[in-house]
């Protein structure tokens, strides 16, 4: 079982607007079970008003951000992990497509993220992409997630 720590932080001017909630993040987010389900994550985290988020590597740490500045923190997950200095795009693109293909889990991937260098992802919800970044701030990657 995960045990998730969440910050909320609203806007004033948010107060009085429905927000998505912890426990509607923590519920989307126990469906995952690989990179086949993100697609699906990706629908849900809309449906619930999620804008766009970003999640580092290092950690598991993730910044959810809705309308209105309503953001949501989800501390790490699991052991900090160190980000390689050597960027490998070419081996972390044919590590993400077997994991979009179900063939490797979670963990599994971000350790494969780590090892190539990829310091954070970033989502955007509306526009329905996912970016990948190394520790300079260089896009390594930038893809169109399945509708």
């Amino acid at each position: 079982m995960n045990c998730w720590r969440l910050d909320l932080v609203w806007s004033p001017a948010a107060k009085n607007e429905m927000m998505v909630t912890a426990d509607q993040l923590i519920n989307a987010h126990q469906k995952v079970k690989s990179g086949a389900d993100f697609p699906a994550y990706i629908r849900d985290l809309k449906a619930l008003g999620v804008l766009h988020y970003e999640t580092f590597v290092s950690d598991g740490r993730t910044q959810f951000y809705g309308a209105s500045n309503h953001q949501v923190n989800v501390p790490g997950k699991y052991a900090e992990l160190s980000i390689s200095a050597i960027t490998d795009a070419e081996k972390f693109k044919l590590e993400l497509l077997k994991h979009q293909q179900g063939k490797s889990d979670y963990p599994t991937f971000v350790k494969c993220c780590a090892d190539t260098g990829v310091f954070k992802w970033k989502v955007d919800v509306k526009s329905m992409t996912c970016t990948y970044f190394d520790p300079s701030g260089t896009e390594l990657l930038c893809e169109d997630i399945p509708v």
